[in-house]
């Protein structure tokens, strides 16, 4: 007699077989039911975490894009004595390798009025050279123009601000510092009308209502600087790469200063964006869990019905590996298309979640991403290869294991004893 032939791991018998009892008939609905809560569970759960890891990727780099493409990457000031030098200073700083811009700032609260509202603001009083070099502002001009900015006494403001006070490009803001001229009755505040030059939209709710900016020479006389300025913003090449910088800027300025970096003044924030984040990666994991416990529910309970089904398998030459792999595939099955559905789902979601969230504000009349309280004007989303490799990679991992037991439970079946009551 001829030695029987062993058929390879993953033959077609098995896969049709795993087939068959993906298609479940009436009496095993039940058990289809739990398969299909599994499929759903995963599939949801991936596309949640895509969709969240990526808006969360999103925010952080439009954010960041946004408050360092106004505010600098290091923040020169001085120590000791005034910044009466900045010209010199902020020349010798523009020197350095790898700095883009230093520009001299002269910073200060004040009270913007018009006819009809008021609100607080941040004047900054910058030369026009360097206003035109922070493309955030020059590049997104909504009205009017920077042309001539050092020449006259007008100012660029946000969008959100002048809808706040109805201005529009050419109208006349009303400026009112509280450190004005002293006199024998006391400091009294400094007002002061100004033309409205330009108006200009970052993006970025809170610097397009609280900013205004102010010809240098300008914001020098009214906040009461003529020979100085509050500080020096440097924009590197780099922004990650800041701390290279800090001993190259230190040894031109040649004179004692004190630096801040983005990271130093943002910290509390960016630092709550990713402990959100992290948090939110282990929350929405546990959906993913839940969908791979059902897996194994739905794989037990198929086991224990098609126990007459394993031993006739069995008795026909069935090894307890092919066993073992027929269930293996059943419940892999499920959890490898609820991954790549829920995958294709996320990215979907991704790539028109703006749409997605302009379509459900106006369905329920609400406004589902108030740029007041999220600081951006649209929802952003940005897709990290790793992080979605990652995400899929998880869930195909976690979907293999639910289904390592229920497929060793069928493999040890006894066929004689699932025969026996049959």
């Amino acid at each position: 007699m001829s030695e029987p032939v062993r058929t390879a791991p993953f033959a077609p018998f098995e896969w049709l077989i795993s087939a068959r009892y993906l298609r479940a008939r009436r009496k095993e609905g039940f058990i289809s039911v739990i398969a299909g809560f599994s499929f759903l569970g995963i599939m949801l759960g991936v596309a949640t975490l895509i969709i969240v890891m990526a808006v969360m990727n999103g925010f952080r780099k439009e954010l960041l894009d946004k408050i360092l493409g106004l505010n600098g990457h290091l923040l020169v000031q001085p120590l000791e004595s005034p910044l009466t030098d900045w010209k010199e200073v902020a020349d010798r700083i523009n020197g350095v390798q790898g700095i883009r811009l230093a520009a001299p700032i002269v910073e200060g609260q004040a009270l913007a009025s018009s006819p009809f509202n008021a609100s607080g603001v941040l004047v900054r009083g910058i030369r026009a050279a360097d206003l035109e070099k922070l493309t955030s502002i020059s590049k997104n001009i909504k009205q009017g123009t920077l042309e001539g900015f050092d020449d006259g006494q007008g100012v660029a403001i946000g969008r959100r601000l002048a809808d706040l006070l109805s201005l529009h490009a050419g109208d006349t803001v009303t400026l009112v510092a509280p450190r004005g001229a002293v006199t024998p009755m006391g400091t009294t505040p400094r007002i002061k009308p100004y033309k409205v030059a330009a108006v200009f939209e970052i993006g970025m709710s809170e610097y397009d209502s609280s900013f205004v900016f102010m010809p240098l020479k300008e914001a020098q006389a009214y906040f009461n600087r003529p020979n100085d300025v509050t500080a020096i913003e440097i924009y590197t090449d780099n922004p990650d790469k800041v701390d290279e910088y800090r001993k190259a800027v230190a040894e031109a300025a040649q004179r004692p200063i004190f630096m801040v970096d983005w990271r130093q003044r943002n910290s509390t924030f960016f630092n709550a964006l990713q402990v959100e984040r992290n948090v939110m990666f282990l929350i929405l994991t546990l959906i993913v869990l839940v969908a791979s416990l059902n897996i194994i529910s739905g794989l037990i309970m198929l086991v224990k019905d098609k126990g007459s089904d394993i031993a006739i398998l069995r008795t026909m030459g069935a090894t307890q590996g092919s066993i073992m792999r027929i269930f293996l595939i059943t419940g892999a099955a499920i959890g490898v298309v609820g991954t790549l559905v829920g995958f294709l789902l996320g990215v979907i979601i991704c790539l028109n979640i703006e749409n997605i969230r302009q379509f459900i504000s106006w369905l329920t009349n609400t406004e589902l991403f108030s740029p007041e309280l999220y600081f951006l004007s649209k929802l952003p989303a940005e897709i990290s290869i790793g992080e979605t490799a990652a995400v899929v990679i998880m869930a195909l991992t976690l979907s293999f294991l639910a289904t390592l037991y229920p497929s060793w439970r069928a493999a040890r079946l006894d066929p004689i004893e699932a025969l026996r009551y049959e």
